[in-house]
């Protein structure tokens, strides 16, 4: 039955597409991308039903002040820029540290396989809630800081279980946690 559950995601992904035409644009993209300010307010009704919205409105009106020099630059436009080359180059750093782990390497029986896919997913969802709930009390450097760490000490704990695999049955099951646990940590820091 996975193929019903990974088609799940397709069907809601239908009705998203089916009713998209039907909402209304973004209030703040209407006013500082298009510059309609009547849609914005009809936008603003329709979303948040009657009411004043003029605090808000004045509010989009001095970001739209803010930023009326600024230059709206495409993705191409973006990747030539110099001066964005730290940021996308730690972003980059971000996003490959989790493909480039060499987590899809660990060998398991095919099948426990659903269950560590079940609790991957799990993982997720708790380093979501908990960082979420910590990151305004210690802040984004000491979460990245703190997250490669974890990871690094719990990518080698991994490489110790699977070494031990073969003479322990039991530590496969210490490797599924571990995975599990650096799923939560780079949910946690990067």
């Amino acid at each position: 039955m996975w193929n019903v559950l990974l088609s799940f995601s397709g069907l809601v992904a239908l009705i998203q597409l089916l009713f998209l035409p039907f909402f209304p644009e973004s209030p703040p993209y209407l006013l500082l991308q298009k510059g309609d300010k009547a849609g914005c307010l009809k936008a603003m009704k329709q979303l948040w039903g009657e009411g004043n919205y003029h605090t808000e409105f004045d509010d989009m009106m001095k970001e739209k002040a803010v930023t009326k020099g600024t230059k709206i630059m495409n993705v191409l436009e973006v990747l030539k820029e110099p001066s964005v080359y730290p940021q996308l180059s730690t972003m980059l750093l971000l996003l490959l540290s989790l493909q480039l782990c060499g987590l899809s390497a660990v060998d398991l029986q095919e099948s426990i396989i659903p269950y560590v896919s079940l609790g991957v997913a799990i993982s997720e969802l708790i380093s979501i809630i908990f960082c979420s709930s910590i990151i305004d009390r210690f802040g984004r450097r000491i979460l990245l800081w703190g997250g490669y760490l974890l990871m690094a000490l719990i990518l080698v704990l991994l490489e110790i279980s699977l070494l031990l695999s073969d003479q322990f049955l039991w530590m496969r099951y210490c490797s599924v946690i571990l995975i599990f646990l650096f799923v939560i940590a780079y949910g946690i820091g990067p």
